[in-house]
């Protein structure tokens, strides 16, 4: 096993070029537990948590922006609240693996609206894809767009989520504890 992700290293999506882990600082993870928790608190607020000026803090996040270790700002929405959806988490083999093929993929996932999120990941598969759908015949053509795509996919495992029951809510950004 080991020997064999050896060869695939070169799949990796490469990573944003920063700086090294240790040049963030106590302030900085302070900075961007906040902002997880909150990201439409006020500057002067986060200035006041964390210790510093308003100023100083704006030059903080901006510079967290450039750096990237902030790469947006969303809003979590109730998509079923909205809309009636079917969400499916797919999990996805290929028979074969090839950069080409998974670049492909990746191309085309990005360009499906519909599929919210995509992993490449180790294991027995391959992908694992969050997709949002309005019923069982609209993720039917999605799987048959993947399976009739050229990308070589081999297998698709389909799981409904009946009901989320820990969102996302952040990265722990210190190994043991919260910066605070």
């Amino acid at each position: 096993m080991a020997t064999q992700g050896r060869h695939f290293r070169h799949l990796l999506r490469p990573v944003h070029p920063m700086s090294h882990k240790d040049s963030l600082d106590r302030i900085d993870l302070k900075i961007l537990q906040a902002l997880q928790e909150d990201a439409q608190i006020k500057n002067r607020v986060l200035a006041d948590q964390v210790a510093l000026s308003p100023s100083a803090c704006l030059r903080r996040i901006r510079d967290l922006e450039e750096r990237g270790y902030i790469t947006g700002y969303r809003a979590s929405v109730k998509i079923d609240r909205i809309r009636t959806v079917t969400i499916v988490i797919a999990q996805v083999s290929f028979e074969r693996h090839s950069v080409g093929r998974f670049m492909d993929f990746d191309e085309w996932a990005t360009r499906t609206p519909e599929i919210v999120e995509s992993l490449r990941i180790s294991g027995h598969y391959d992908y694992l894809l969050r997709v949002v759908v309005s019923d069982i015949h609209d993720w039917k053509r999605i799987m048959r767009d993947m399976t009739d795509g050229n990308f070589g996919v081999e297998k698709i495992v389909s799981n409904f989520m009946m009901e989320d029951m820990k969102s996302f809510e952040g990265y722990p950004l210190t190994q043991n504890s919260n910066p605070r």
